[in-house]
């Protein structure tokens, strides 16, 4: 059985604010179940962990990429590799070798274009973020307003307090730099006092 799956469902589920029986009732699988599968104590078909993928917002190969854990302080912009890719949408690089000992989430986040002006839905999730413009003009919703980002702008909010969600309504890329805590790859304690 694999602990590193159940841990990383762990995670994302406290970020997002779900209890077990929440997500019991979002993916139709017991709590029993959904509790044994975060401890490590069973395994799980690959059919419910696309409905848990799918309730906490992630490409089902999230469960299966394991972090750089390389014992470095510098990492080049060459071994810099696509972490996770969300929604088709979203594709996420760490900007960390070794994110065990770091209390603070470093990610590029490249956002392909979305012209269909589909209906955001912002959420909450544990922590804060920071968001800085590199390229490319971002539509950030916050607490039921929208307001774009040009490149050089940025944003930093405390993310259980302020619902949020990001787009791209543009014909082109656009590239952010997000740090984020708390970092779910830590084994330090992060807290949060705002």
């Amino acid at each position: 059985m694999d602990k590193t799956i159940g841990t990383k469902i762990k995670q994302l589920r406290i970020q997002r604010g779900y209890t077990l029986k929440q997500m019991s009732e979002k993916t139709n699988l017991s709590t029993g179940f959904l509790s044994q599968l975060e401890r490590g104590l069973t395994s799980v078909a690959t059919d419910s962990l696309e409905k848990i993928a799918k309730t906490l917002d992630v490409d089902v190969t999230y469960f299966f990429i394991k972090p750089n854990n390389r014992n470095e302080i510098v990492l080049r912009r060459y071994e810099k590799e696509v972490f996770e890719v969300i929604n088709g949408a979203f594709i996420n690089y760490h900007l960390s070798s070794h994110l065990k000992d770091k209390l603070l989430l470093p990610r590029l986040i490249e956002i392909l274009p979305n012209n269909s002006k589909e209906d955001i839905h912002t959420y909450v999730h544990h922590g804060e973020e920071f968001v800085y413009v590199l390229e490319g003009t971002l539509t950030l919703f916050v607490d039921n307003e929208r307001v774009d980002l040009s490149p050089g702008d940025s944003a930093h909010y405390n993310s259980e307090k302020h619902a949020h969600n990001w787009s791209n309504y543009t014909s082109k890329i656009v590239k952010l730099l997000v740090v984020s805590g708390p970092n779910p790859y830590s084994e330090k304690e992060f807290n949060l006092d705002l």
